[in-house]
């Protein structure tokens, strides 16, 4: 396991904060179907904007007029979404691909009925809609003691996969035990769902020390770095929420804002996973599929202050491709760049 050699105080980098996982990015040719989709889950309209071909050039590297529409969960300060309408955008993202293609990005989202969102899934699979789900799968992710079925209690979730051509989601129901940090259910909305709680990215590489990145220079808290994962050592339900296959490996890192606790009580939101997927294994890199301009889910941001101290921690590191600071397309002062393990990124500042 690789260790960090860098000290961080828990809630800043060097006294600069930074937010949990803060938007999913969403490349859409159908805004108007994109939000009463999104709608289902809780979201509302947020904010409105758009780039000339110029600066949608400048801040993402996508040479097309960008009109974006922001989505909020009601009071949330991260886990929003943003869809992307691209006059011509570069191509049609990943498609129904597993979990664990290079590339990949998805969400998950904590819900009070995942049997419902199954039954709208198959429903729609059986009427022909182009989708792709994983059954609800039981996992026992926190040990809270043995479980005592029938007679006693059972702790654990359920995770049920669903895949469409714009949309990767991940949903999960807890069972026997909550979370009081780590999402907050809107109990309005059709699926009962909350803001998306952790995302996961996967890359291909062999530079076990890329995911160091997201430690030493974010200042995000690390939980697990470079946990071997095979296909062998995963049980049948993990095995089945990323499609794996024998012969299958990755190496996992899961990182936390680092304001959030060390016990299940404290731990907040907003949680990243990271998958490295070591370049012997046979698979589509899919990479070029999820940055902006790509169809579906194609760029995560976190949020912080002091945004130019972080432009040059940023620019001084490993990173490449680091823009200057300029305004996206809701005014706010931004910048993008590639981490090294080849992810497009984009840090947004914000006056908290």
């Amino acid at each position: 396991m690789i260790q960090s050699q860098k000290s961080q105080s828990a809630g800043q980098v060097q006294g600069i904060p930074i937010s949990g996982l803060y938007e999913v990015c969403i490349g859409v040719t159908d805004p108007l179907a994109g939000i009463r989709y999104w709608e289902t889950f809780g979201y509302r309209i947020g904010p409105i904007g758009e780039l000339h071909a110029r600066e949608a050039k400048a801040l993402y590297g996508v040479d097309s007029h960008l009109r974006s529409v922001r989505l909020l969960h009601q009071d949330a300060d991260h886990g929003l979404v943003r869809l992307f309408i691209w006059e011509k955008p570069t191509n049609d993202g990943l498609g129904l691909t597993r979990l664990i293609t290079p590339g990949s990005r998805w969400t998950s989202t904590l819900t009070r009925d995942v049997l419902q969102l199954f039954n709208h899934a198959e429903i729609a699979q059986r009427n022909g809609f182009d989708i792709s789900i994983v059954p609800p799968q039981w996992s026992q992710i926190y040990d809270f003691g043995k479980s005592e079925p029938f007679t006693g209690d059972v702790c654990g979730v359920r995770e049920l996969v669903i895949i469409q051509a714009c949309t990767r989601q991940v949903f999960f129901e807890r069972f026997g035990y909550d979370l009081p940090y780590y999402g907050s259910v809107n109990e309005s909305s059709k699926f009962r769902t909350s803001q998306f709680t952790h995302g996961g990215l996967v890359f291909q590489s062999d530079d076990a020390k890329s995911v160091m990145f997201y430690i030493d220079v974010l200042g995000l808290k690390p939980v697990t770095v470079e946990q071997l994962q095979t296909y062998d050592m995963l049980d049948e339900g993990w095995r089945r929420l990323y499609e794996m296959r024998p012969g299958d490996v990755y190496y996992g890192t899961t990182v936390d804002p680092p304001y959030s606790g060390d016990t299940p009580d404290r731990m907040f939101s907003g949680r990243l996973l990271l998958r490295r997927v070591p370049g012997h294994v046979k698979t589509d890199n899919l990479m070029h599929r999820s940055r902006p301009g790509s169809l579906g889910y194609s760029l995560f941001t976190y949020r912080v202050t002091d945004l130019n101290a972080w432009y040059i921690r940023v620019a001084s590191s490993d990173a490449t491709g680091v823009t200057e600071v300029m305004k996206n397309e809701f005014g706010e002062l931004s910048f993008s760049f590639v981490a090294p393990d080849g992810c497009f990124w984009n840090l947004i500042g914000s006056e908290e």
